[in-house]
């Protein structure tokens, strides 16, 4: 549908269906608001169907939850945590990932760091929106992949310093993609681990983007003490990632990634208040829901360094 309206016959024929399995997979799509039926029996986008096309993004996730799926074949054995699912495997840190370096450890951060870099714009676009950077000097972007977030950070926000911190070889991957783009000399990329390692100082500003939920209780507060470590009084973090309990996104929250990270073995999706209430644990003060343009893709959280 992306060159326009097409009608059963023509659909049928470029995806080598019968026209009756054609007419079921588009009254399906037109069910989901991914295309509309019009007169005559054709088929058109919809504004869904529009906005999937935009962000190829969706794609990738949309390829990637053939992992899901098998996970919840036996969805009583996931909730009981029987036997190993196929996305702690994918998530190479989800399960005790393989010593840094090895091969294995290296095409599994290769494979998750493609997945999130590509899903990583509107992300980004919405956090930086949310927050304002303008008025931060340095920014420490903890957990920060291939540095998508820290290009549009840097790109966006001329003035603002920033240091990316990741796994060493995550770490290798940013620093390639931030040369690439011209980055290197605004974007300091520092590999470690983030629950042994201490991060980075001299920052005013540190966000976590899409990590605090892949992390049970007991890592996330490691994990905020160790930013607060990073930050001078008065500091602020910056939490953002899907929330669970978001008036209108509740099924991308709740139900979506409810089962989701329970697939792959390790953290859960938190409302803004158990966020602010493991701040406040860490040593923040002042907890703060921003408001961002898509609450389903990410919410964001603020704090301030006591």
């Amino acid at each position: 549908m992306r060159e326009g309206p097409g009608d059963v016959e023509t659909v049928a024929a470029q995806t080598e269906l019968k026209p009756a399995a054609a007419l079921r997979l588009l009254r399906a799509a037109a069910a989901l608001r991914l295309l509309k039926a019009m007169p005559g029996g054709r088929f058109a986008l919809d504004d869904l169907g529009a906005a999937v096309l935009g962000n190829p993004g969706v794609a990738a996730f949309v390829e990637h939850h053939d992992l899901l799926y098998a996970d919840l074949a036996d969805p009583v054995a996931l909730l009981r945590g029987e036997g190993q699912t196929r996305l702690s495997q994918f998530w190479p840190y989800a399960n005790q990932p393989s010593p840094e370096g090895g091969a294995e450890g290296d095409e599994g951060s290769a494979a998750y760091s493609a997945l999130m870099s590509k899903t990583q714009g509107l992300i980004a676009e919405a956090v930086l929106d949310a927050y304002p950077f303008a008025t931060r000097r340095r920014l420490l972007d903890v957990g920060g992949g291939d540095g998508e977030f820290a290009a549009a950070a840097a790109q966006k926000f001329p003035g603002l310093e920033i240091t990316l911190f990741d796994l060493p070889s995550v770490a290798e991957r940013a620093r390639a993609k931030l040369t690439e783009l011209g980055l290197q000399q605004r974007v300091t990329v520092v590999g470690g681990d983030m629950l042994s390692d201490p991060l980075p100082e001299g920052a005013d500003v540190a966000t976590l983007v899409r990590v605090l939920h892949d992390h049970d209780d007991d890592e996330a507060r490691a994990i905020l003490a160790a930013v607060r470590g990073a930050l001078p009084r008065k500091g602020e973090i910056v939490v953002a990632e899907p929330m669970a309990g978001i008036r209108g996104a509740e099924p991308v929250g709740d139900a979506y990634f409810g089962f989701y990270l329970l697939a792959m073995g390790r953290g859960r999706a938190r409302t803004p208040d158990e966020i602010g209430a493991l701040l406040k644990q860490a040593g923040f003060a002042r907890p703060l829901s921003l408001r961002t343009p898509n609450p389903f893709a990410v919410s964001v959280v603020t704090a301030f360094r006591l």
